[in-house]
């Protein structure tokens, strides 16, 4: 008796405030399940530039298929490109900085080992360096300039160059390996007339023109009190 009234209890009430909580809840979860769906296959699309479709043949198998959208492969395109032009500029200011370097290091190597010897003389008046200089940075110039170039320039209400605007022009590295090209130079044009004038005074240079590499109006300092100190030791001889 027991046994049989069993399987004819009825079965659990189930309140209609509940099965009306566990249907929206459902719903939700498969909002929310669409919705990630969405959002994952828009972002794959717009990092990948193709939407992937499912479709099944006769025999029950299955297969993704990607489909290319045009819009979005021309925006990856366009975005390797100007990678690739930022490293090209990238690896042509490194180039040109150590390069540039290398040049003049030999005319200092003479004008410090060998200061007498007539090949120096003949290496150091030469105007090959300065055109070779002057032609790099007048590429790397063309590079590096932007129509902001003469905003940071003349940054001021005067048209006079002002520290901030010289500091964002120079935070590129072209801009950098432009200046870099122009110090050298300068700085070898200022340590050949140290050693021409020692030259002609028999002033010792070797010191000046060393600093004149890294220090450039330092080097020149230095052979000005280097010419008055041996000019006074001169006359004292004398």
């Amino acid at each position: 008796m027991s046994f049989s009234s069993c399987f004819l209890r009825a079965p659990p009430c189930v309140s209609p405030l509940r099965a009306d909580l566990h249907t929206r809840s459902s719903t939700t979860n498969q909002c929310n399940t669409r919705a990630t769906n969405n959002y994952l296959e828009s972002t794959k699309i717009g990092l990948l530039g193709v939407r992937q479709r499912s479709s099944s043949n006769f025999l029950g198998g299955s297969r993704t298929i990607s489909i290319p959208i045009p819009g979005t492969r021309a925006v990856h395109r366009k975005s390797s490109v100007v990678s690739a032009s930022w490293l090209a500029n990238s690896q042509i200011a490194a180039s040109a900085f150590t390069w540039g370097t290398v040049a003049v290091l030999p005319c200092y190597t003479f004008m410090v080992v060998a200061p007498q010897a007539n090949f120096t003389k003949k290496i150091v008046a030469s105007s090959i360096p300065y055109i070779a200089l002057a032609t790099l940075y007048a590429y790397l110039l063309y590079l590096s300039w932007t129509p902001d170039t003469i905003r940071y320039m003349f940054a001021s209400k005067y048209l006079l160059p002002e520290l901030p605007g010289i500091a964002k022009m120079f935070s590129s590295e072209m801009t950098l390996a432009s200046a870099w090209i122009h110090l050298l130079a300068v700085d070898l044009f200022a340590a050949r007339q140290v050693y021409f004038d020692g030259l002609q005074d028999n002033v010792e240079t070797r010191h000046s023109v060393s600093l004149c590499l890294l220090f450039c109006p330092i080097g020149i300092l230095t052979h000005f009190i280097t010419k008055a100190v041996s000019g006074k030791t001169e006359h004292g001889t004398r």
